[in-house]
């Protein structure tokens, strides 16, 4: 893993944690709800995916798909809406519907 993709995984783990605190009951809803099911490897290999033009393996789009679009939706746009990451929101958010959709139809195939 490149330091780039580290540090921004730092950065949105940091971000996380400090909005944790004014936003509890969002956060909270989230986890588990959400976040719960799905491994923590394929979380980061998702937020890579749309934040970092990384990959997703297979195993990690059927675990996507379990987790639900609403899920998804959720959380990227959770975190997209970073003070950090806003600007750049549309282009984020127009990724996770690529990444759902790929990951769609990967899950029907196998």
């Amino acid at each position: 893993m490149s330091s780039t993709v580290h540090t921004r995984r730092e950065s949105i783990s940091s971000s996380n944690s400090v909005l944790s605190k004014s936003e509890p009951s969002r956060t909270t809803t989230l986890w588990d709800t959400c976040l719960l099911k799905i491994s923590p490897k394929c979380a980061l290999d998702i937020i890579g995916v749309v934040f970092e033009n990384l990959t997703i393996t297979d195993a990690c789009c059927h675990d996507l798909v379990q987790e639900g679009k609403m899920c998804h939706d959720t959380l990227i746009k959770y975190i997209a809406e970073k003070p950090h990451l806003v600007a750049h929101e549309t282009e984020y958010l127009t990724k996770s519907d690529a990444l759902w959709t790929h990951c769609v139809s990967i899950s029907q195939t196998a």
